[in-house]
């Protein structure tokens, strides 16, 4: 009598449909309890927003836009019950390179009680990713230097670390007292898609190279079209944003030396979120923008009346590669919120063979290395005959051979000169 051992319902992976919605929030819920970042929480509030506008993200993304905000996410199910999910995006326009935003996995279910099933969930996840995306050549990620088990997941799967990323905070008393100060800025200019040359160029200048290869931006990637100008407008008024950017011109160098971007929010539940790009020859500008950033931040603060955006601080990065950055926001006295660290890893998809090497034989090949017609002489072999008749012409009019006449002349003098004289002619 053979015993017959149960098998293990097997793990879908499968892009999340709106029936999904309301186990994804409970995923959330369960999950935000351990974390305390407010990059993680910021990507949390833009999970939620799917199911406001689900419709229209559906209609969206069969338009032919850029891919920037193109996010995807798959859930991992098993007996129809949601273990986790994965939320990756492409981090460029060409979508060479792309990015893991969240993986989310229950920890309170029974199935998976232990590390290690976390782990195969999680991994399983990130294959579907590396499997199924086959545009992307790069993977980049950010996690919690303190997050050990989705760092051991990430180490498992092949991602290697980039850079060292710190998160600071600047609350909204230093941001008053910075925005006293004064910044002078002459060549401070909007930015526009004409500029899209030199932010590139102010980008590829502002990180190493490994950085710079991995991220694979172009100026497209600064660029923006009507259609995708429209829908930022339109998510700015849904989230209850407003951006400010602009980037400083050397006029004599002929580029951009700074940049800035700031994205205010005006119902006060999150802090403004500042991106600054400075070239490493000019790192004296860090205290002008972050004066104009403050300046603009204190300026809209005064204008809500809301009480929660009189408290909501403003957040940065730096990374390890950044040194005068780090050493400047610790000087104004901001505090450091979170250490990341920058990870990626390279995909190399094996190539489908669409016909056989063994089929394929070599007359095949040199049949169409064959002439069509007879060979005509090329221009080159005419222009090199006549620089050679022009060559021999030279040569014979700086080295002239002696004539035959005057040959013959000098012998004939030469035999006169040689005969005896003739005495009897004066007998």
């Amino acid at each position: 009598m053979t015993l017959s051992v149960p098998k293990t319902p097997k793990i879908t992976i499968r892009p999340m449909q709106y029936r999904d919605l309301e186990p994804v929030k409970a995923l959330m819920e369960r999950c935000s309890d351990q974390e305390t970042s407010q990059r993680l929480i910021t990507i949390d509030r833009e999970l939620k927003q799917v199911g406001s506008w689900y419709g229209l993200r559906k209609f969206l993304s069969l338009l032919p836009y850029s891919s920037q905000e193109d996010r995807r996410i798959y859930v991992a199910e098993q007996k129809q019950e949601i273990l986790g999910l994965i939320q990756v995006s492409p981090f460029n326009s060409t979508r060479t390179t792309w990015r893991v935003e969240r993986v989310l996995l229950s920890e309170n279910n029974h199935q998976l009680d232990s590390v290690v099933s976390q782990k195969k969930i999680g991994s399983q996840l990130l294959r579907h990713c590396l499997e199924n995306i086959w545009e992307a050549r790069t993977w980049i990620l950010e996690v919690n230097v303190n997050d050990k088990h989705h760092l051991a997941l990430y180490r498992e799967n092949g991602f290697q670390p980039l850079a060292q990323m710190i998160y600071w905070r600047i609350t909204s008393k230093q941001i008053a007292e910075l925005a006293k100060e004064e910044s002078n800025l002459p060549n401070l200019l909007p930015v526009g898609n004409a500029d899209a040359p030199l932010l590139y160029q102010l980008d590829c200048v502002s990180m190493p190279p490994l950085l710079r290869q991995i991220f694979d931006r172009h100026i497209q990637d600064f660029k923006s079209n009507f259609l995708q100008t429209a829908i930022s407008k339109i998510r700015q008024w849904l989230e209850q944003k407003e951006i400010f950017r602009g980037y400083v011109f050397e006029p004599q160098r002929k580029a951009a030396i700074g940049y800035f971007r700031l994205e205010f929010a005006k119902d006060g539940s999150r802090p403004h979120q500042a991106q600054l790009t400075v070239n490493p020859a000019y790192t004296w500008l860090y205290p002008q923008l972050i004066a104009q950033m403050s300046q603009i931040a204190n300026q809209k603060q005064s204008a809500v009346a809301s009480s929660l955006a009189k408290n909501q601080g403003l957040e940065l990065v730096s990374a390890d590669y950044q040194p005068e950055r780090e050493e400047y926001l610790t000087k104004i006295g901001a505090s450091p919120t979170e250490n990341t660290l920058l990870m990626s890893r390279s995909v190399w998809h094996k190539i489908r063979e669409t016909k056989p090497l063994e089929g394929l034989q070599l007359s095949e090949v040199l049949q169409g290395l064959k002439p069509a017609q007879t060979p005509i002489p090329s221009r080159i072999s005419w222009l090199q005959s006549l620089s050679n008749s022009y060559q021999q012409q030279s040569k014979k009019e700086f080295f002239p051979t002696p004539r035959e006449d005057n040959y013959n002349s000098s012998e004939e003098k030469s035999a006169e000169s040689s005969k005896p004289p003739n005495h009897g002619h004066h007998a």
